[in-house]
């Protein structure tokens, strides 16, 4: 390493160390996600606020739509509150219409007043922006940060029901950020037309809580513990991007054995997951804490990722595969880019060769301490020291570029002012 690294490594290393950081981001009290362990990491060193989840979509009639409005609106009314060391959390109140302008500009102004009182409240300044919820775009820059960075993990404007406007708000977004990170390579071929100062920063997992499932004193759950073998299993959101059809097939394939559903069924996927019903070695446990899914995750012989492929599962990076390995699991996946560069996760190119996977993994399965030690490094740590150093570089080659007024949206990106 030449003296000039050395140097960079130094400073990298002060990078994000005592600052005010704002992450907009999904509600705290959500499955821990990419930016949970991010700031979980970061708020060892710094205080957090962390605004809850703005809507990218408008809201259904389903009965989940409508009891997550009433808890939207009775958390709108409590004060921030620190649920963590350093990190606090702000429930904000906004409407979920991006194409019109009256209410864009409705919008910029109310959050942007709620965001500043909370920050006053904790008396944060100079507050670097993280944005990982894209809708946050449309008052970034307004907040008096010293430096926004926009984190994108997923192809947004791919959900169903995205709003429209929303690709305007986000496309404003990645021009006006200081620094953008992405997740994935796909992500990083899209988006960094953008803006020059793209870099990929891979996800990372909580290799110490997953690897907790190869603990032979780790107690296995109950309702799994006489399921008839090879348990097949799944742990995360049950949304419209799971491909019902090839879990279905391979609970016909396996019918001897058991497939286990771990998490809770999303409103878009609500008619799709009834290809599901009565089969009877498909198990639908529902949601489970996240302290418990190591404990589930020694129960399966083979865990899943079965996603479908489409515009979204082509950009994205799927947590639950690197968590799978770090528990010991050999993991079969569906053809999405960004499983090809982890070890031990077997790829079906379709239906069939994905069943045949999970047979070839089943026969010659490789010591669970080999699987989870080849991840280890996989570590959020690591992310954030990646994170700093990647921070750390772009203050070097630019050192006027971090300057927020420049980061307020105008309305030639395509936001009202």
């Amino acid at each position: 390493m030449s003296k000039s690294d050395l140097e960079k490594r130094s400073v990298a290393g002060e990078e994000l160390r005592g600052r005010d950081i704002l992450c907009f981001s999904h509600d705290w009290t959500g499955d821990p996600l990419s930016k949970t362990h991010l700031m979980r990491v970061l708020s060892k060193d710094n205080r957090i606020l962390w605004i809850n989840a703005i809507a990218n979509r408008m809201p259904t009639t389903s009965s989940k739509d409508m009891s997550r409005i009433v808890k939207k609106l009775k958390a709108f009314v409590e004060p921030v509150r620190e649920v963590e060391p350093n990190i606090f959390v702000l429930n904000p109140l906004a409407f979920p219409s991006y194409g019109n302008t009256s209410i864009l500009k409705i919008n910029q102004s109310f959050l942007a007043r709620q965001v500043k009182k909370a920050m006053r409240r904790l008396g944060m300044h100079d507050a670097v922006n993280m944005v990982f919820n894209p809708a946050a775009g449309m008052i970034a820059g307004r907040l008096g940060e010293s430096e926004l960075i926009y984190y994108c993990v997923d192809e947004y404007t791919a959900f169903t029901g995205a709003s429209n406007g929303l690709k305007a708000v986000e496309d404003s977004l990645f021009k006006r950020a200081d620094l953008v990170i992405v997740s994935a390579e796909n992500l990083l071929d899209k988006k960094r037309h953008f803006n020059s100062n793209t870099s990929l920063i891979r996800h990372g997992t909580d290799w110490r809580h997953f690897r907790t499932a190869l603990d032979p004193s780790l107690a296995i759950p109950a309702e799994v513990a006489d399921l008839p073998r090879p348990i097949i299993g799944f742990h995360g959101l049950l949304a419209d991007w799971v491909d019902y059809e090839l879990i279905k097939k391979t609970a016909e394939h396996f019918s001897g054995g058991s497939v286990v559903l771990i998490g809770k069924i999303a409103v878009d996927a609500e008619q799709k997951v009834k290809i599901l019903n009565g089969v009877p070695n498909i198990h639908f446990l529902g949601r489970k804490p996240y302290a418990e899914l190591p404990a589930y995750c020694k129960t399966f012989d083979v865990a899943l990722n079965p996603f479908a492929i489409n515009e979204l599962t082509l950009a994205a990076n799927p947590l639950k595969v690197r968590e799978y390995l770090a528990a010991g699991l050999p993991v079969v996946s569906t053809d999405i880019p960004e499983v090809h560069v982890l070890p031990d996760c077997l790829v079906g190119i379709d239906h069939a060769d994905f069943i045949a996977k999970i047979e070839a993994a089943l026969a010659n399965p490789k010591p669970r301490d080999v699987v989870s030690d080849a991840i280890a490094h996989e570590s959020w740590e690591s992310k954030v020291d990646e994170l700093r150093m990647l921070i750390c570089q772009n203050r070097l080659r630019d050192p006027a570029a971090n300057n927020s007024a420049s980061n307020e949206p105008d309305a030639k990106d395509g936001l009202a002012t």
